[in-house]
């Protein structure tokens, strides 16, 4: 466990804020471009700020997280499995394409936003969503496209020392505009500025449809500065103190490096400060591209696990460390990990990042998330799902012998979690099939050590029937048979006897070399079923 990274950022990110605009609300910013599915990488461009901005928010200063839904941006590909006609749609503002096919928003935008918004609202995120289409169109950044239309050559210069120290090119000889119209005709940016007059801020276009006019910029709202140029007018702006940005925007020449000097000479602004977080990767999966589309996304994740537990992944890991999601069968490690830290948590023995990561997980300043009353270990309850094939009566009586349970409630959402999960992770050949009836020949092909193990094991059901007494009863008859005590360290002959007689279990239980784990499949099969298909 990390030292609290977030705590840090918060102190820095006060005392920046202080520095710059004292007394004023403290603005964290985040950007997404629905462009195509917004996958958990992009998460961290969320989570990281909503983190510390929750966290300033708890010391009770005035602290906002600002989300810009960069909707305005081109649409730049058809992405995998979506009509190839869409391709019409190329060069035009995300906000101006029609929704994939079969999808009920207004927009291509629209309907990439919609699952994240829906996320974030579980996560318990809060921000101010900001449109960009809704800020061009409507002028908000008038002053600044003609102040950035003025200061073009100081623009390009800046931008020139970065061409030239990437590839030693000279300076491009055609004049540079930093702001790029969409076409009035054909809605696409595929158009060339060829014109600008600074005192009339008359501007002239053509667009590669063969369209062109000549527009007032001090009137016109159907464009957009370029990305290196708009992202630091959003700083400057927005008085940005706090916002974190991936990996490949660190690069020579990329929007964050050339933007510090754009804000600072050109917009009289600051450049934020913030970390650059790394990638986050799925189990099995290589690293994400929302351009690829099939993707995972925050509410593919929420689908499988509590929103505590998705946020706990980013809160704990430092913005520069990746780490990964999992979807497959890592989920039940990872909530052992969090059952564990509850438990110290709740044992006040947990350390202070510890501590410091389960409460950012499990509450915001605005107050606590929703939790599972009961807490029955993930693995179980999906073993317990995948072997009743979901039935709710026997579900329901299996989590009575386990914990007590009177009402299935007791043990949502996360039961619904693992069910989601079986249904849609588990692959069919590692689906858990109790057999109908016993296994007469592998019975009657047995020593007397076997079954007199297997005589055990049946007897001790009544006894032992728990989770935590059938782990005892399944590891101790090996150890009963050795003539050992049941609670006696095993030797490695004993250990050797344990494999054998767990893998005898699983053939006759469920056909097996292997299945879940044997207290768990005890519990959920029955202690009568057990002694029928073992033989007793």
């Amino acid at each position: 466990m990390d030292s609290d990274w977030v705590a840090r950022f918060a102190d820095d990110v006060i005392a920046e804020a202080e520095r710059r605009a004292p007394g004023k609300p403290i603005v964290c910013a985040s950007g997404l471009s629905p462009s195509g599915p917004i996958h958990l990488g992009n998460l961290r461009e969320v989570m990281t700020p909503h983190l510390v901005a929750d966290e300033i928010r708890r010391r009770g200063l005035d602290c906002v997280h600002l989300l810009s839904w960069d909707d305005y941006d081109r649409f730049r590909k058809v992405p995998a499995g979506v009509d190839p006609s869409w391709a019409e749609h190329i060069g035009k503002p995300l906000t101006s394409v029609p929704a994939p096919p079969g999808s009920s928003h207004e927009s291509w935008a629209e309907h990439f936003k919609a699952p994240m918004t829906a996320a974030l609202a579980e996560l318990g995120v809060t921000y101010r969503g900001i449109s960009q289409t809704e800020q061009y169109t409507s002028g908000a950044y008038r002053e600044q496209i003609l102040l950035a239309m003025r200061e073009r050559e100081r623009i390009d210069a800046v931008l020139a020392r970065y061409r030239t120290r990437q590839t030693g090119d000279a300076p491009q000889p055609k004049p540079y505009f930093p702001y790029r119209p969409y076409c009035e005709l054909c809605e696409r940016d595929s158009t060339t500025v060829t014109a600008y007059d600074d005192d009339t801020t008359e501007l002239a276009y053509t667009c590669a449809c063969g369209f062109g006019e000549t527009v007032r910029l001090a009137e016109h709202d159907r464009g957009k500065l370029v990305w290196k140029v708009d992202w630091p007018m959003r700083w400057a702006y927005e008085g940005v103190v706090f916002e974190p940005s991936g990996v490949d925007h660190h690069s020579p020449g990329s929007a964050w490096v050339v933007g510090e000097p754009i804000v600072r000479e050109v917009f009289g602004g600051e450049q934020p400060i913030g970390p650059m977080y790394a990638f986050v990767g799925i189990t099995g999966m290589a690293k994400m591209s929302s351009s690829k589309g099939d993707v995972p996304t925050p509410a593919d994740a929420l689908e499988i696990m509590e929103a505590p537990v998705l946020r706990w992944l980013y809160a704990r890991r430092k913005p520069s460390q990746s780490f990964k999601v999992a979807f497959d069968q890592e989920i039940h490690r990872l909530y052992d990990e969090w059952d564990a830290l509850g438990r110290k948590v709740a044992g006040d023995t947990a350390q202070p990042a510890e501590l410091a990561a389960y409460e950012r997980a499990t509450r915001t300043a605005e107050g606590p998330l929703t939790g599972t009353e009961r807490a029955v270990p993930y693995r179980a309850l999906a073993s317990i799902v995948d072997i009743t094939t979901g039935d709710g009566e026997q579900i329901l009586r299996i989590l009575g012998d386990l914990d007590a349970i009177a009402s299935l409630d007791e043990a949502r959402p996360r039961l619904d979690r693992a069910q989601r999960w079986v249904d849609t992770q588990l692959p069919a050949d590692q689906r858990t099939h109790v057999r109908e009836a016993p296994d007469d020949e592998l019975l009657g092909s047995l020593g007397e050590d076997d079954r007199e193990a297997l005589r055990l094991l049946a007897d001790g059901l009544d006894e032992h029937w728990s989770l935590d007494g059938l782990t005892t009863l399944v590891y101790g008859v090996p150890k009963l048979r050795a003539g050992l005590a049941a609670d006696a360290k095993p030797t490695p002959e004993v250990k050797t006897a344990q494999r054998a007689f767990f893998t005898l279990l699983y053939r006759l239980l469920v056909g097996g070399e292997t299945g879940p784990r044997l207290p768990t499949l005890l519990l959920t099969v029955g202690a009568d079923r057990v002694r029928k298909l073992v033989g007793r």
